[in-house]
């Protein structure tokens, strides 16, 4: 199934499925790895091309089974030095344990989606959500260990706490990429990693439910330490602590903590959690994404349990020099919210296809009025949308 997988994949990007080409050499380093994709290495570019998008949950390989937009995505992606994801699934493997929730919100998948993802163009993967425990601590190990065999640079969990808050690195034609990853909200007991045991990046809350300071301060340092090598850091959030009832709007809390990060060196920041687009702001020339929602939406869900904001997101292709940020075009996708066989069938539910005409104008409009309640003004032809500085 899987050297079909690739077949399939092949004649739509031409290249291999379970391995890296020549020019993605890689080594590995620290929680995360170094790796070389997108254009040709040679000297380095002026402009580093970064794309950000929604979280991928995705627990089935999606090239057995190619949609009429996958190569259209693939090659968008594929033109940015760096493509940043979050991985919404526990890998499983020899140490995966019992689960830790409920069948329903379970999500877990074999390793060949990161070689998926890669397919797709993804370059750099966040492993900090509330969903990498669930198989247990042996899951966090496993899906480490799958990251690391693939050179896939990631952060979010490690071995250790230590491990686990340090940045992930990819190393570009255009310069180094950093990226910083935490949780906060729903990282059941245990999930969070300490000096003895491995797990995920977690940002607590204190008695009245404020960030934990001693949980920022070492995001915030981890942050001003990639800044200090010269790299272009992004800041990733999964966050589920979320505004009720309406969980499109933006806890003030997080914008706070969004800007502290800027402080501290960040170029920009993502969020992900709930699977619905928020607004968007700039501070101190910083984009900062408070929800991109999701790229790939694999969930077991019934179909009633989410609403058509749910199955929208953004490519964000921005642009810096030297950690700073130019500028950004935006494109809204799409996700199929029932499979082409029906609503059992959920390999083929959730993928993205370039949203259009109404669609499209719908998604732009929703993201403008949110951003609008932040006091930014986001501005769209109804296609797409650019950010200018």
């Amino acid at each position: 199934m899987r050297m079909q997988a690739a077949a399939n994949f092949a004649s739509f990007v031409h290249m291999s499925a379970t391995s890296p080409t020549p020019h993605r050499r890689a080594i590995l380093l620290g929680a995360g790895a170094l790796a070389c994709t997108g254009p040709a290495f040679g000297q380095p570019a002026s402009e580093m091309r970064l794309t950000v998008i929604g979280q991928s949950l995705i627990r089935y390989d999606l090239r057995r089974h190619p949609w009429p937009d996958m190569r259209r995505i693939a090659t968008k992606l594929r033109a940015s030095h760096a493509v940043f994801s979050n991985l919404e699934v526990a890998i499983r493997g020899p140490r995966e344990g019992a689960p830790t929730r409920a069948r329903e919100t379970l999500h877990v998948a074999d390793p060949v989606v990161i070689d998926c993802l890669r397919d797709l163009g993804i370059t750099a993967l966040s492993t900090s959500n509330n969903h990498a425990f669930d198989v247990g601590t042996g899951g966090i190990i496993d899906a480490i260990e799958a990251l690391k065999v693939r050179n896939m640079p990631f952060a979010g969990t490690g071995l250790d706490l230590a491990q686990a808050s340090t940045a992930g690195t990819q190393d570009t034609p255009a310069g180094r990429f950093a990226f910083v990853a935490f949780a906060t909200g729903f990282v059941r007991e245990g999930g969070m990693a300490a000096t003895d045991r491995a797990g995920v990046n977690e940002v607590r809350r204190d008695a009245s439910e404020a960030p934990l300071e001693e949980d920022v301060a070492r995001i915030l340092a981890a942050i001003t330490a990639a800044k200090r090598s010269g790299a272009t850091v992004l800041t990733y959030q999964h966050n589920h602590y979320w505004e009720r009832p309406d969980i499109a709007r933006t806890p003030e809390w997080q914008r706070t903590l969004a800007r502290r990060c800027v402080d501290a060196g960040a170029s920009i920041f993502v969020g992900h959690g709930p699977p619905l687009l928020h607004g968007m702001e700039v501070y101190r020339g910083a984009p900062i994404f408070y929800c991109l929602g999701s790229f790939i939406f694999q969930t077991k869900k019934e179909e009633g349990d989410y609403g058509a904001p749910n199955w929208e997101s953004l490519i964000v292709e921005g642009r810096f020099r030297d950690g700073r940020f130019l500028g950004a075009e935006i494109t809204p996708v799409v996700l199929n919210h029932v499979g082409v066989g029906g609503a059992d069938d959920l390999e083929t539910r959730g993928r993205p296809s370039f949203s259009r005409g109404a669609r499209a104008r719908a998604t732009l409009e929703r993201v403008e009025a949110l951003s609008a309640r932040l006091g930014y003004r986001f501005e769209h032809n109804g296609r797409r949308a650019r950010i200018r500085l």
